[in-house]
C-alpha cells in the first residue's frame, strides 16, 4: 500500500509539471515552429486556436502595417476591466506582424514582412521574443539584438518611398511596455478592442466575439464598455481624436506609471489636467529636445509647442516617440497641429 501511494504521488508530481499553462511556450528558434500559422507561413492564416484582433487606434510605427494575433492556453480566460490593460492567464502569447504592403493603393499587389513580435506571459512575468523575416518570406528567426533593413514601397499617393526601418532590440521592447516597473501589454485593453472586426465569418464586435468564444470572463455588454475614438475618423470631434493619438503613441510612457513619469507630461486618455497635457507647461528637462522653446503646449500655436516640434521631425536625439519614428507621421502630426491651433483641449 506504501509504494501504491508513493507511485500516485509521483504521477502527480509529474502531472503538475505536464499541465503548467506555460509548460510549452519555449523560445523556438524559428516562428513555425510554433504552429501559429497553418499553411503558407508568409499568409499569416492563423490556426483554430489563435485568434486576431485590431485595435481602434494603432501606434504609428514608420507607416508599417500590422497584423495582430492572440494565443491563450487551452481552456484559460482574459479577466475583462474597464480601464488598465486586461489580465491574461500565463501562457498567452501576443503575435504582432509588422509589414509593408509593395504598394498602398493595391493590397493584392503583395507585401514584405519585417518582423514579428512575440509577446509572452510567463511565471516570471511578460517576456518579448523578436523574430526577423528572411528576404524569401519563407521564414522568420529569432533575433534579440534587432537590425535596419532599407524597406521600399509605393505610398498612398503613388509616391515610391525607400527609407531606413529600424526592428528594435529586444532590450528596447522595455522602453515603452513597462507601466509601474513591469513589463506589460499596451494595446488590449477595452478602449481599443471594443470595436468591429472583418472575420471570416462576418462583422462582430470583438469584445462580444470574445465572450462568444468564452476567452473573457466580467465582460458583459459593449454599450457599457469605453471606446477610444478612430483617430484618423474625421466624422469625430476633434478633441476625441487627438486625444487616442496621444494616447496610444503617447500615453503608455507619458503617464503617472509610465517610463516618462518624471516628465510630468502625462499624455494617456484619462488625464483632465491641462497643465499635465503640457499646455503652458515648461519642460522638466530642456536642451535640443526642447528647440528653445519654452512650453510644451502653447494654446493657438503649435509652431511655437515643444510636442510638435519634437513630432515633426526624425532626427534619433529629439524625435518622439523615440522607436519607430525614422519617418515623420504627417498625418499625426496634422491632427495635433489643429488641435493646438483651435484649443480643443
Amino acid at each position: 500500500m506504501k509504494w501504491v501511494c508513493v507511485a500516485i504521488a509521483i504521477t502527480i508530481f509529474f502531472l503538475s509539471f505536464s499541465f503548467r499553462p506555460d509548460q510549452d511556450i519555449t523560445r523556438k528558434d524559428k516562428l513555425s515552429d510554433y504552429g501559429f500559422f497553418k499553411g503558407e507561413i508568409k499568409k499569416l492564416d492563423p490556426s483554430d486556436e489563435v485568434v486576431p484582433y485590431s485595435l481602434n487606434s494603432a501606434l504609428f510605427s514608420n507607416y508599417a502595417e500590422k497584423l495582430r494575433f492572440l494565443k491563450l492556453p487551452g481552456g484559460k480566460r482574459i479577466t475583462y476591466n474597464d480601464s488598465l490593460v486586461f489580465d491574461f492567464p500565463l501562457g498567452t502569447v501576443l503575435i504582432k506582424n509588422f509589414y509593408y504592403p509593395n504598394d498602398f493603393r493595391r493590397p493584392d499587389a503583395g507585401r514584405m514582412i519585417l518582423e514579428t513580435r512575440l509577446l509572452v506571459s510567463l511565471e516570471n512575468g511578460w517576456e518579448a521574443w523578436p523574430y526577423i523575416w528572411n528576404d524569401e518570406q519563407t521564414e522568420a528567426y529569432y533575433d534579440p539584438a534587432g537590425e535596419t533593413k532599407t524597406i521600399k514601397y509605393t505610398d498612398r499617393s503613388g509616391k515610391k518611398i525607400s527609407t531606413a526601418y529600424a526592428i528594435p532590440n529586444k532590450n528596447q521592447c522595455k522602453g515603452c511596455h513597462v507601466r509601474n516597473q513591469k513589463m506589460l501589454p499596451i494595446g488590449l485593453s477595452a478602449r481599443q478592442i471594443n470595436g468591429n472586426y472583418n472575420y471570416p465569418e462576418g462583422t462582430k464586435n470583438q469584445l462580444v466575439h470574445w465572450k462568444e468564444l468564452d476567452m473573457i470572463e466580467g465582460f458583459e455588454n459593449p454599450d457599457r464598455a469605453p471606446k477610444l475614438a478612430v483617430w484618423d475618423d474625421h466624422s469625430l470631434d476633434l478633441n476625441s481624436r487627438a486625444r487616442a493619438y496621444l494616447d496610444v503613441n503617447c500615453g503608455h510612457c507619458h503617464s503617472p506609471q509610465g517610463p516618462a513619469n518624471t516628465s510630468g507630461l502625462f499624455l494617456d486618455i484619462y488625464e483632465k489636467d491641462p497643465t499635465h497635457l503640457g499646455v503652458n507647461k515648461t519642460p522638466v528637462a530642456a536642451g535640443r529636445g526642447a528647440g528653445d522653446l519654452q512650453f510644451d503646449i502653447v494654446p493657438g500655436s503649435p509652431q511655437n509647442s515643444i510636442l510638435t516640434f519634437r513630432m515633426k521631425t526624425n532626427d534619433p536625439a529629439i524625435a518622439m516617440p523615440e522607436i519607430g519614428r525614422e519617418q515623420v507621421h504627417k498625418e499625426g502630426l496634422i491632427l495635433i497641429e489643429e488641435w493646438i491651433r483651435k484649443n480643443s483641449f
